[in-house]
């Protein structure tokens, strides 16, 4: 071969590896930045940080003077900003640093020239990480914790600090301005000194970036590492304690945000243990951290082995305590009533309470969404959930507006999303679980933003150049559709028409509507959920059965408790509903369900074909990445199809449609493969 061929092939290989990418930078990729002057009258870590960004990234004209100032506009909320073409404008620096970002992403996606104002939603937007002391992450899909490894271990190296600023970086970048440092089945020993300690450092490299720290807390905390016989909330000297640990802590980490609590949940220790009351507990944290502006996330998660439907306990529990929280308790409600389902209906507390604040809390890892093997663009689901009218105050008393202080008027809005996080390289395990992180971020800020939009400023980001067009069509069009289909595919293929929680037992990814098992509690089976006989399938909550449908605002209430009214997205949630009962297409409840499961598989083939069609168009390296996770998810989505129908056909006694793909499984085999954690 001659040298000249040599040399041109090096050259070729060379360049391909610069192209090549690994997710690792999300949607803040490097950038070739043209000069800009930057007049400010302030100084501060954060200005700085502003301003490196600023010349790292801007792509207006060459030599450009910009300015940040700062007003006394009134139309400027909080850490709001308001951009024009040569200023940025904000009342805070953390106004200033959001801004930044806003102007940057404006201009990479073509948007610069228009002026633009922007307050947030929420005054607290945050991320939850379920990251244990040991270092590993439950429900975590993407590697170890970036916050802990273990006793032994409790340093801090450069890597470390330059992975939290990159962290603090994304956050900012999308206006997170929370993290809950560990997870809410909390290990009493972060309230340490050693813990403490690494609590305090990590709090200074995020301080910058406008995040502050908070921490889970066990409740039981006083009797493991205080050394006292109880933890009694009304206990003189078990309210002692409390306030001696929050001055600890706000010694170390003035800015400390507070404590999230999950108190007698799940085996959790909580005021019911000696009597007491969710009141009684979450006011005592409060009274600790109130002195010093923090606040007290107090989880609604909450419900009892009992006879009654799962899905009303916390509302039950939580109804008859409004207007008895102190000023700085916040309830921390999941966005359904259940768990973190594929499809739910909206919990009904968010339009119960009237005079308690309330945050929504939803879950960015996706536990129950096929973890980080499949695509699934969860901002949809969020969008769905924020826009449901609760009736709480009439017609428009959106989720959003319960929370967000449109009918309160409640300074203390909040809202959370469980982080997806974790040492991987590109953060989250799949590459497109990032634009969940981002949707989290951009409807934290704003939650009114489609869908549609933010998966469009995701994809451009992700994988174009600043201001590219050449690809719209051929890249940015089918993959925003897909993204924007993905979670719909997965209810079809997993749990269509209402169907909930008929996973495999423990690790939540394969189906296993057959689940039961009598050694444990009948909420933790799948049978529990559907009630499949030869009658019908679903779970009667109409008032004919466990009634939860009496939690609901009117209208909504006779909409749902109605069968023949029942949005069919919710049909299985609310009724028991016959194998025969016709739906609005024609077609009886058997053919509608084994046409709902092959059309998700469907869904998911096409997604492939898409990907595969935008080969060329990405580079290598991530485009080899989400193929591989996509053949992963055509199969799964197969496994749920044959697994489902299969299971569900020994109740109904009927044949599946001949002019869909028959079942590849048997069912048996199919039981013995799901019931693996291997599977995951």
């Amino acid at each position: 071969m001659k040298k000249t061929t040599l040399l041109l092939l090096a050259l070729l290989t060379c360049t391909y590896f610069a192209k090549a990418e690994d997710g690792h930078e999300l949607w803040l990729r490097n950038k070739s930045a043209t000069n800009v002057n930057i007049q400010t009258a302030k100084k501060s870590p954060v200005l700085d940080i502003a301003i490196n960004e600023l010349k790292k990234g801007w792509l207006g004209k060459n030599d450009a003077k910009l300015k940040f100032e700062f007003s006394t506009d009134a139309s400027i909320k909080g850490d709001g900003f308001r951009l024009e073409r040569s200023t940025i404008k904000a009342k805070t620096d953390l106004g200033i640093l959001y801004g930044t970002f806003e102007m940057l992403r404006r201009q990479y996606l073509g948007k610069a020239d228009e002026n633009f104002s922007s307050n947030p939603s929420y005054s607290r937007r945050i991320l939850n990480h379920w990251d244990n002391l040991d270092g590993s992450v439950e429900r975590g899909y993407a590697g170890k914790s970036i916050f802990w490894r273990n006793d032994q271990d409790l340093t801090i190296s450069q890597a470390d600090r330059e992975l939290y600023q990159l962290y603090g970086r994304a956050n900012a970048s999308v206006g997170i301005n929370g993290t809950v440092l560990n997870n809410v089945n909390a290990s009493a020993k972060i309230l340490t000194a050693p813990y403490l300690k690494k609590v305090q450092a990590i709090a200074g490299i995020l301080r910058p970036y406008g995040l502050k720290v908070y921490l889970s807390v066990n409740f039981s905390a006083p009797v493991t590492i205080g050394k006292l016989k109880t933890a009694d909330p009304l206990d003189a000297q078990v309210r002692k304690w409390w306030a001696d640990k929050a001055k600890e802590i706000y010694q170390l980490v003035p800015d400390f945000g507070g404590f999230l609590v999950k108190a007698n949940s799940e085996g959790q220790p909580g005021p019911q243990d000696f009597g007491r009351t969710h009141v009684d507990g979450a006011n005592m944290m409060a009274d600790a951290v109130a002195p010093f502006g923090g606040i007290v996330m107090w989880r609604a998660f909450v419900y009892q082995t009992s006879e009654q439907d799962r899905t009303k306990q916390a509302y039950n529990e939580f109804l008859h305590y409004d207007g008895q929280f102190k000023k700085n308790v916040i309830l921390q409600v999941k966005n359904g009533p259940l768990d973190f389902q594929p499809r739910e209906p909206f919990s009904a507390l968010f339009g119960a309470m009237n005079q308690t604040p309330v945050m929504p809390e939803f879950q960015i890892t996706q536990e129950y969404l096929g973890q980080s093997k499949q695509l699934a663009f969860l901002s949809t689901l969020w969008e769905e959930c924020l826009n449901s009218d609760t009736y709480q105050k009439g017609k428009g008393s959106t989720v959003a507006a319960c929370t967000d202080g449109t009918l309160s008027k409640n300074p203390l809005t909040a809202i959370a999303g469980v982080a997806n996080i974790g040492s991987d390289r590109n953060w989250t395990g799949h590459i497109f679980a990032q634009s969940n992180w981002y949707a989290f971020g951009r409807l934290a800020w704003n939650n009114q933003l489609k869908s549609e939009d933010i998966a469009d400023e995701w994809i451009r980001q992700t994988f174009l150049d600043a201001g590219e067009k050449a690809k719209d069509q051929a890249f940015v069009k089918p993959v925003k559709e897909m993204m924007l289909e993905s979670r719909e595919a997965i209810v079809n293929y997993m749990m269509p028409l209402g169907l909930h929680h008929i996973f495999a037992e423990g690790h939540h990814y394969g189906p296993a509507p057959w689940f039961a098992n009598t050694k444990i509690r009948a909420d933790w089976t799948s049978v529990y959920y559907h009630k499949a006989d030869t009658i019908g399938l679903g779970f009667n909550r109409s008032h004919t059965g466990s009634n939860s449908v009496e939690q609901y605002h009117e209208p909504l209430r006779s909409k749902l408790d109605n069968l023949a009214t029942c949005p069919e997205e919710y049909l299985l949630w609310f009724h028991h509903v016959p194998w025969t009962y016709k739906l609005k297409n024609g077609k009886d409840l058997w053919t509608e369900l084994c046409y709902r499961y092959d059309t998700g598989v469907q869904q998911v083939r096409t997604f492939q074909k898409t990907w595969d069609k935008v080969h060329g168009l990405v580079d290598e390296e991530r485009f080899t990445a989400v193929q591989s996770k996509l053949r992963t998810q055509s199969r799964d989505a197969q496994i749920w199809k044959d697994a489902c129908l299969l299971y569900f056909q020994t109740f109904s006694k009927r044949d599946i449609p001949y002019d869909i793909e028959r079942p590849v499984h048997d069912l048996e085999a199919l039981k013995k493969l799901t019931k693996s954690k291997s599977y995951e």
